[in-house]
């Protein structure tokens, strides 16, 4: 008998693992997002595609240097937009995940909202719209570079990607979706160096928020990302196989 519960024990293991290794892969990403009312002057105020509104290398704080405002329409100065990804006395900050999936199979990681309204009802609320639509969310990571990755983002309003702290993409600009991408051959970097890689996004008018990425560039894994939820084909295998060990520990102790 004992060794029919070790079978037993084994087959619902293997059962799990089979369900969980079809799963697809996934990369989680955990960034800050930073809630702010529409009173903001950045906020609800001029729709246009602005490229230019930040400079072309991060600053020493690994934030975005703001470029000024000649010929940037959408910002109103200095101190509004270095409150965007700093904490301050207008904003209210949590933390904020997101996962790529790369559907089972392949290089190219994915990740698509065409609803990205990630604190509906939280932090400053949604002040009387049908969402929370003024808000930044930025990202922090790193990747070694092997040769061949690309990064593609599309989406409202403001984004900007820094890679190796310069400027990669640029879709500044309160406007519809939008879609740039980069090959990171085009780039100068070392194979086999790991750079640092930061993504900066702000939804700041009334009516849309699209936030979709697509890259085969592999971050490193996120140091605190969010809890898995198993896949309901996943726990119902794993509840059967927890069955049949309970049916063999009972069955033993009868015989």
């Amino acid at each position: 008998m004992e060794k029919k519960f070790l079978v037993g024990l084994a087959t619902g293991l293997f059962l799990t693992t089979i369900v969980g290794g079809a799963s697809a892969d996934t990369i989680s990403l955990t960034g800050t997002i930073r809630d702010f009312n529409a009173s903001h002057p950045d906020m609800e105020s001029a729709i246009a595609s602005d490229p230019g509104i930040v400079q072309a290398t991060l600053g020493t704080d690994k934030n975005p240097v703001y470029a000024g405002t000649a010929g940037n329409p959408t910002t109103h100065g200095q101190t509004a937009f270095d409150q965007w990804y700093n904490d301050s006395a207008v904003s209210m900050a949590d933390s904020y995940s997101i996962t790529l999936d790369n559907g089972g199979s392949g290089n190219i990681y994915s990740y698509s909202n065409s609803s990205f309204f990630p604190i509906d009802g939280m932090l400053y609320g949604n002040e009387g719209r049908s969402h929370n639509y003024h808000f930044t969310y930025e990202i922090h990571s790193q990747f070694t570079y092997q040769g061949g990755e690309t990064f593609s983002f599309t989406g409202d309003d403001d984004l900007w990607v820094f890679i190796d702290d310069t400027l990669a993409i640029d879709l500044g600009g309160v406007h519809g979706a939008m879609n740039q991408s980069v090959g990171l051959d085009t780039l100068s970097l070392s194979l086999g160096t790991t750079y640092d890689f930061d993504l900066f996004f702000a939804e700041r008018h009334t009516s849309q928020s699209n936030f979709r990425i697509d890259t085969s560039i592999a971050f490193q894994p996120d140091p605190d990302p969010p809890n898995p939820i198993p896949e309901p084909t996943t726990m119902v295998l794993f509840g059967a196989g927890l069955a049949g060990l309970v049916g063999l520990r009972i069955r033993r102790k009868k015989q």
